[in-house]
């Protein structure tokens, strides 16, 4: 989710969908040659996963309470970072790291929460990839960073495959409010990154994943709270909930970092491209969500707009 969701949204600098510096890679060991496939894979998979989690419980806890169990169950795994570094964290920080955490978590995990509830999961995950070509141009509109003619390209492709992917219809209803709250989420963590690249420099990632997911839980609570189901939520959800926060949220989190040291964040960043695959694959599997033409066509125009932003990315 992602953040991710959850997703690695600029290769060279920051963490997708969770706004967290990244340290340099250490160097790849023999060992760590043939493990890193298979933890990206995987790590693919489970933020694919994410789609599918909400897609289950979105309908059952709301937008606003279901973010609030993940951000809080997120914010739980990793808190040992932040113990371990809390003397960094002085109540100017937090204030900063606040309001980091409301464009960065808060509003696109509930904006993806309420596609959910009214999209295939598939949506939600394919317009997530959006997140890397709009930390580039939010670093261009607000930064003056340079976007290169390829990246303009790949811009253009994702804005076609959004198009296309709201213009289209499952089961004999229009997917685009869900597309369009999927791509204004991918645009929360565009701005979200870029805020963290300058204004939470220097601090220890793991500790500002936590940080911010924990302030997002404060944010949020509420809302959450006044909006909470008065119904029982079926025990589905509730797996489907803790799921999300611990799996997708926090633990994921945990080995992302480690392939971030190992590989780097311009390899760790090939993610990218296997959240939207396993995200339609688990839905068709688990919840025999179709695959349409349509959403084969934006899903390739927008990685393909993804592919080209990468290369732009390797080549600086």
């Amino acid at each position: 989710m992602a953040a991710t969701e959850c997703n690695p949204v600029d290769p060279a600098k920051a963490l997708a969908g969770n706004g967290t510096a990244v340290v340099p890679a250490a160097p790849l060991s023999e060992a760590g040659s043939w493990r890193t496939p298979l933890e990206l894979t995987g790590l693919g998979a489970v933020w694919g996963g994410s789609f599918l989690f909400m897609r289950v419980a979105a309908p059952d806890f709301g937008p606003f309470p279901l973010v609030e169990a993940r951000l809080a169950l997120g914010a739980l795994i990793l808190m040992p970072f932040l113990w371990r570094d809390r003397a960094q964290f002085t109540p100017a920080l937090w204030l900063r790291i606040a309001g980091i955490a409301a464009v960065n978590s808060v509003l696109p995990f509930a904006l993806f929460a309420w596609g959910a509830e009214r999209a295939p999961a598939g949506i939600g995950a394919i317009t997530n990839a959006m997140t890397v070509m709009f930390t580039a141009l939010v670093a261009f509109m607000l930064y003056g960073e340079r976007i290169g003619a390829r990246r303009l390209v790949g811009l253009v492709a994702g804005f076609v495959g959004v198009a296309v992917l709201a213009s289209g219809r499952t089961a004999g209803a229009s997917v685009g409010l869900a597309a369009l709250a999927g791509t204004a989420a991918a645009l929360c963590y565009g701005f979200g990154i870029n805020f963290v690249r300058h204004y939470l420099k220097g601090l220890p990632a793991a500790a500002v994943a936590a940080a911010n997911l924990g302030a997002g839980a404060v944010l949020l609570a509420p809302l959450a709270i006044y909006t909470w189901p008065h119904q029982p939520i079926p025990a589905t959800s509730w797996l489907s909930a803790v799921l999300l926060g611990v799996l997708c949220t926090g633990i994921a989190f945990v080995f992302y970092y480690r392939l971030i040291h190992r590989i780097g964040p311009a390899r760790t960043s090939t993610v990218t491209y296997l959240i939207p695959l396993f995200g339609v694959i688990w839905a068709w599997l688990l919840l025999g969500e179709p695959l349409t033409l349509t959403m084969a066509l934006a899903g390739a125009l927008i990685l393909a707009g993804v592919g080209l932003s990468q290369k732009r990315e390797a080549k600086s």
